[in-house]
């Protein structure tokens, strides 16, 4: 797992790529290695895991000359890979899984990423052509992003994490205007377009090819015919893959929440340690005092049922503010969910433990139809629209409560564009598939990389930790996908595997996410409500101009007086966006790149 950077562009400095390397060196704090010659560069920082005293990127193989590549990720299949290679007379010094990409370029060329079993984000640099080629690449998943910029002249340039990629002289820090809608109406801009103009990220399975002079091509992979795990039974495909993800040479655990998707997870990890007589360690976060929806009883019974040495981890309420800044530092635009917090401070508590790769139920939801949009929305029936309630239910805020707070040239400015809301609505009302799969396909190739992979990479890579996600593998989609729709839906299926696995209370219990109690956090005299007041000054939101100050004050007071979940999230996500801006307006300037 790293953090990887290049260019193909001409002019690179080295103080250039020395500052887009600082600002993820959080999350490969082992080793860092840049390359660059005239017209390219390519950059890793590395943290070490698969074969950790080994591996330096970018990697080079003398079979193949003129090849350099540099890996974000885990390939779980490497070692089949390089039986494969070694026997077309490829010869590797290290067992590190990315040694082996040049070779795998060398055989297959810009195809090759369609031969890869893991989550990953690749750039190979192939020098040996006439004309120089960059390829780029990322899991079918979205697991692992990479963000790139093209310049008017051709020009690309990308990093893991927008911050550094901002780093670049030539990749302007210019934010849309109506990123601010995106987040009130998605709670995150969903899809390849970020909040900034002219920043991308690659979509989910694709590989995309530059060549000087040319345009940056990106297209989906076909599968290789790669087969999945051969067992298509539900508690079979988890067991497997779970097994597989607990393999590191590094220290492993396991986030559990007390809830069903971290649940299976946990006690098929500690099922797979307890066969190699290793005990796994469990995490879960809470915050010190009484506040609703705890879930520490669950996780301790779903820890104490598997057998696992647990750390409850409970945070100092009066350190979200803090936590606020750096969460939004680290994600590089705005995400509106409360769980951001927790989840960076959850990672960070595994990281001081000792631990490198945690263990997360993570995609469960989305491709087990867990959400109840998604139940609403299955419920409702033929010939009835079921779009626009499921897409409001996507919002912070509600359609209504956003033309309230904005301004009448703001709104008149969305009307005219067209929020997401609307794009989301088309899309799915154009889809010919049945209601569920148009469903599914939107939560998992759509939303999940954009709302959830992302944050959880770039919030566990903060912190150097490697998070790995049982649900997410291919062989877990692809059982997944050949479910019923019943099984399918409410997580049916997930009940029935956990029976025997987890305690009763685990599986009765109602479903709930792990986040923060953020309608209670922002009540009189709690600790977060001081913050969000000053981001949402009515000063700052006049100078802003699109949001009407007195009608977001009257929406404080309304929640203040009586608090609601609604309201909070809505003023949370205005708070975001705010605080995000003013860190966009800072990154031209040298970062602290340590916190």
């Amino acid at each position: 797992m790293c953090r990887i950077l290049g260019s193909f562009a001409a002019g690179v400095t080295a103080p250039e790529l020395d500052a887009v390397s600082g600002r993820q060196r959080h999350g490969g704090p082992d080793e860092r290695g840049v390359l660059s010659g005239r017209g390219w560069s390519l950059g890793c920082d590395r943290l070490a895991i698969t074969d950790p005293g080994h591996g330096s990127q970018p990697y080079r193989l003398r079979t193949a000359p003129g090849v350099l590549a540099v890996l974000n990720g885990e390939i779980y299949n490497h070692r089949e890979l390089r039986r494969r290679l070694s026997a077309r007379g490829h010869r590797f010094d290290d067992l590190c899984d990315g040694s082996l990409l040049p070779a795998l370029y060398m055989e297959y060329g810009p195809e090759f990423a369609a031969h890869l079993d893991g989550m990953f984000a690749v750039a190979v640099l192939d020098l040996g052509r006439p004309r120089p080629r960059l390829v780029l690449a990322v899991d079918d998943m979205g697991m692992k992003p990479i963000h790139y910029h093209v310049s008017g002249d051709g020009s690309v340039r990308f990093a893991s994490e927008i911050p550094a990629l901002l780093a670049f002289d030539a990749v302007p820090a210019d934010i849309r205007e109506e990123s601010l809608d995106s987040v009130l109406a998605t709670k995150t801009p969903l899809g390849t377009e970020t909040a900034l103009r002219g920043v991308h990220v690659l979509p989910p399975g694709a590989t995309a090819v530059a060549s000087p002079g040319s345009v940056l091509r990106i297209g989906r992979r076909a599968a290789d015919g790669r087969s999945p795990h051969a067992g298509t039974g539900v508690l079979e495909t988890l067991r497997h893959e779970t097994a597989r993800l607990t393999a590191a040479d590094v220290p492993v655990c396991a986030v559990t929440s007390g809830g069903l998707d971290s649940g299976l997870v946990t006690a098929l990890a500690a099922e797979e340690l307890h066969g190699e007589d290793r005990q796994l360690h469990t995490f879960h976060l809470g915050y010190q005092g009484r506040w609703p929806d705890a879930e520490h009883t669950y996780a301790r019974a779903v820890a104490n049922r598997a057998g696992t040495v647990h750390h409850r981890v409970d945070i100092d309420p009066a350190e979200l503010a803090s936590l606020l800044t750096r969460t939004v530092r680290h994600l590089g635009q705005p995400n509106a969910d409360p769980i951001a917090l927790s989840t960076y401070a959850l990672f960070r508590a595994v990281r001081e433990a000792g631990f490198t790769v945690a263990l997360t139920g993570d995609g469960a939801d989305e491709l087990f139809g867990g959400y109840d949009r998604v139940r609403r929305a299955m419920e409702v029936p033929d010939g009835q629209d079921w779009t626009a309630a499921y897409v409001d239910a996507l919002a912070a805020a509600p359609r209504l409560l956003r033309h309230h707070l904005y301004t009448p040239a703001y709104r008149a400015f969305i009307n005219d564009l067209g929020s997401d809301s609307d794009r989301i609505a088309a899309r799915l009302r154009r889809s010919t598939g049945d209601r569920l799969s148009t469903l599914s396909e939107f939560e998992t190739g759509c939303r999940l990389p954009a709302y959830h992979l992302r944050r959880v990479d770039h919030l566990s890579m903060a912190c150097a930790v490697e998070a790995r996600m049982p649900f997410c593998q291919p062989a877990t989609v692809a059982m997944a996908r050949s479910r019923s729709a019943g099984e399918r839906t409410g997580k049916h299926a997930l009940y029935e595997a956990g029976r025997g696995l987890l305690p009763a209370t685990v599986l009765r219990r109602p479903k709930q996410p792990f986040t923060l109690p953020l309608a209670a956090m922002l009540a009189p005299g709690s600790p977060l409500l001081e913050s969000v007041r000053e981001l949402l000054s009515p000063a700052k939101l006049a100078r802003d101009g699109r949001l009407r100050p007195d009608r977001v004050q009257a929406l404080l007071a309304r929640h203040i007086d009586h608090p609601s979940a609604s309201d909070a999230l809505a003023l949370w996500a205005i708070a975001v966006h705010e605080l995000w801006t003013e860190v966009v307006q800072g990154l031209r300037r040298p970062v602290d790149c340590a916190a």
